[in-house]
């Protein structure tokens, strides 16, 4: 995360106050954004604002269009953590970004608390920004991303494993493509003034959904130390993946029943030494490369798509870093 964007934190969120147990709130709240995310998301509000027309200025000189998107940026970057405080506590996940996740270091009534309270300061960052027509972007964003969450929740609470592809891609374009790449872009767009391309929406889509089955390839495969969340974790939490769904359809009738078994179970009980088993099947099946075939698909579309969008863009050398961007976004090693 940019240090602006760090700075602006600091200056939003309270730090000290008489009560220590009030006091350990505003430190739970500082906790997850300076954890050391990579600030993708914001980045890419930032380079849409340059690309229509913003110029980056400095703390000593800052324009006013640059305030208001570090103000969106600043929003964008307390939406996820506090989105990442409550998924921590859903999914029942052991780390977040290489340390302990917030609740399993306090307990989930006073994360889940935190999380509520972060909420309500990305409001006032939004405020700060002094942009009207954003708030239905941010109110949009949030929508689909409680409706992405809810379809992946509801279909690990139901034990519901009869998925397709289509259905898994509907959950992540909504889970996930909003608000790590389209509210970004059109956010951007309406920091310069401008109305956003109609065709950030469907780019958006196709990249964050790319950017999804990534993740959930380096959840098996990746660097733990370079990745930040225990490797795996998706087996732990019976998350719907591409890559288990595509496995289920050719999988041996036992070996089927094993992993529907080992699924249905909490995550404190399942067992290590089959979660390893389960995991090994996956990797030697040609799921994971399936899966990545598919993001390369998503992702050739979508970039073709942003490249469009963004050809008449004022800031040409911002549209192509853009477009670097989304394609290391989609792309991703690590």
């Amino acid at each position: 995360m940019r240090p602006e964007l760090l700075q602006n934190v600091r200056t939003l969120l309270p730090e000290h106050h008489p009560r220590p147990e009030i006091e350990l709130l505003y430190a739970m709240m500082r906790d997850y954004p300076f954890r050391g995310g990579k600030g993708v998301r914001s980045e890419l509000l930032l380079l849409s604002a340059r690309a229509h027309g913003v110029r980056e200025s400095t703390a000593e000189r800052r324009s006013a269009g640059w305030e208001a998107a570090l103000w969106l940026a600043t929003t964008l970057e307390l939406f996820q953590n506090w989105v990442l405080i409550h998924d921590d506590i859903a999914d029942d996940s052991e780390e977040r970004r290489g340390q302990p996740a917030l609740h399993r270091q306090y307990g989930v009534p006073l994360a889940l608390n935190a999380g509520d309270a972060l909420h309500a300061y990305m409001w006032g960052a939004l405020q700060k920004a002094g942009l009207p027509q954003a708030y239905a972007e941010v109110l949009t964003m949030i929508h689909r991303t409680a409706e992405g969450q809810h379809l992946d929740l509801a279909w690990v609470q139901q034990g519901q494993w009869n998925l397709s592809e289509s259905d898994y891609l509907d959950m992540v374009r909504l889970k996930t493509a909003y608000y790590t790449v389209v509210t970004p872009l059109r956010l951007g767009a309406i920091a310069a003034g401008g109305q956003p391309d109609g065709r950030f929406e469907e780019a958006g889509t196709l990249l964050g959904a790319a950017f999804q089955i990534r993740d959930d390839v380096l959840n098996l495969i990746g660097d733990a130390a370079l990745y930040g969340k225990e490797i795996g974790g998706d087996l732990l939490e019976g998350k719907r993946t591409l890559i288990a769904l595509r496995w289920l359809e050719t999988a041996p009738q036992e070996r089927r029943e094993l992993f529907l078994n080992e699924m249905a179970k909490n995550r404190p009980d399942k067992r290590p030494e089959v979660i390893g088993t389960l995991l090994g099947w996956l990797l030697e099946s040609g799921a994971v490369q399936d899966a990545q075939s598919v993001a390369d698909t998503l992702a050739e579309r979508g970039l073709k798509l942003l490249s469009h969008a963004l050809s008449a863009a004022p800031d040409q050398e911002a549209a192509r870093t853009i477009l670097a961007l989304a394609e290391g976004l989609a792309r991703r090693q690590k």
